[in-house]
């Protein structure tokens, strides 16, 4: 089903959405904690979140490892207010246009809203490329280990299983939450 999602958010239903926290710059893991109290300013509630994961970059591979964290929302936001909200958080966290896949202090990003595919010039969900990026399937599989596909039915456990785009992924072990 594609869905244009415009702003209305006062008629939604609360529905569960993931969303991958990353950060490279900086302190990263203050970084993506900011970015989670931010979105909890918009009404966002966490309602599980997985471990950090240290994770080799992708495309520019001349930058700092991310530092990465997969949360589970529960919110009243539209698709497109979420995007906002997201976009805002990292703006206030310093992020500016730059390299594409290149250094960021924070980067959010709408991996499922509910069973809701959306797909305009610049918001796609389920994001483009979950099913093809460990970095991200680990810890949501780490908070939703049985979660499956909805387009395809695909259990994403399996879909994990067959991939390996050849980038370390490793749950950090420095202390903290």
């Amino acid at each position: 089903m594609l869905v244009r999602c415009g702003d209305q958010t006062s008629n939604l239903n609360r529905v569960e959405a993931y969303l991958l926290f990353g950060s490279n710059l900086g302190d990263r893991r203050q970084l993506i904690e900011g970015g989670l109290s931010s979105l909890e300013e918009r009404g966002v509630e966490w309602t599980a979140r997985s471990s950090f994961y240290e994770t080799e970059p992708i495309g520019v591979e001349d930058q700092p490892w991310f530092l990465n964290l997969v949360a589970r929302a529960d919110l009243s936001l539209s698709p497109r207010s979420l995007l906002e909200a997201c976009k805002e958080s990292e703006w206030a966290a310093g992020r500016r246009a730059g390299i594409r896949f290149g250094p960021r202090p924070l980067d959010i990003d709408i991996l499922l809203y509910a069973k809701l595919s959306v797909e305009e010039p610049d918001l796609v969900i389920p994001h483009a490329r979950l099913c093809e990026r460990r970095f991200a399937l680990i810890p949501l599989l780490e908070i939703a280990p049985d979660l499956v596909d909805f387009r395809d039915g695909r259990p994403f456990a399996v879909i994990l299983k067959g991939l390996d785009e050849g980038k370390k992924v490793a749950k950090s072990t420095t202390r903290g939450f």
